[in-house]
């Protein structure tokens, strides 16, 4: 403790704030959610920011398109076109979704909202249910587009 300030966390306060989830799916809660369950809460808490179809609006970014993009002289970053995992997807989702109120989905809804924004993309068909179990094996299309960090201090869990 410097300056006496603050106080060691207990053990479980600790285990509350550890909610890393990896490539693999560790750390992810027990949940579902379905596209169809998604697609309401969508509506309700991100098509303000990302538009009706996840074409983004403002400043805000677009969650689907850009396949095929990437080797070309603009890019467009998308969730279908971009992120390599779909446990990634989950884990922002529910870090930093919706932007305004960040934290306040539950594992449910994140499994919900995580399923409408891949079906969205082409990635799972309509009515894949998404679990714990599950999630982890969805195949992202560019899956395959990143080299491992070959740092010896850096171990995926």
């Amino acid at each position: 403790m410097i300056y006496g300030i603050g106080r060691t966390p207990s053990p479980e306060e600790l285990r509350v704030q550890d909610i890393s989830v990896a490539p693999n799916g560790a750390g992810l809660p027990v949940g579902h959610g379905s596209s169809a369950e998604g697609a309401a809460l969508y509506q309700s808490m991100c098509m303000a920011c990302h538009g009706a179809r996840g074409e983004a609006l403002g400043d805000f970014p677009a969650l689907v398109g850009g396949r095929g993009s990437l080797r070309t002289a603009k890019p467009v970053l998308t969730v279908g076109s971009y992120w390599p995992y779909a446990t990634t997807l989950w884990d922002y989702i529910r870090r930093a979704m919706p932007y305004l109120t960040p934290g306040v989905l539950s594992a449910n809804d994140v499994y919900a909202l995580t399923a409408f924004v891949l079906q969205m993309n082409g990635v799972i068909e309509p009515g894949i249910i998404l679990t714990e179990k599950t999630l982890p094996r969805v195949e992202m299309p560019n899956r395959d587009g990143f080299v491992a960090d070959p740092r010896p201090d850096i171990r995926p869990r």
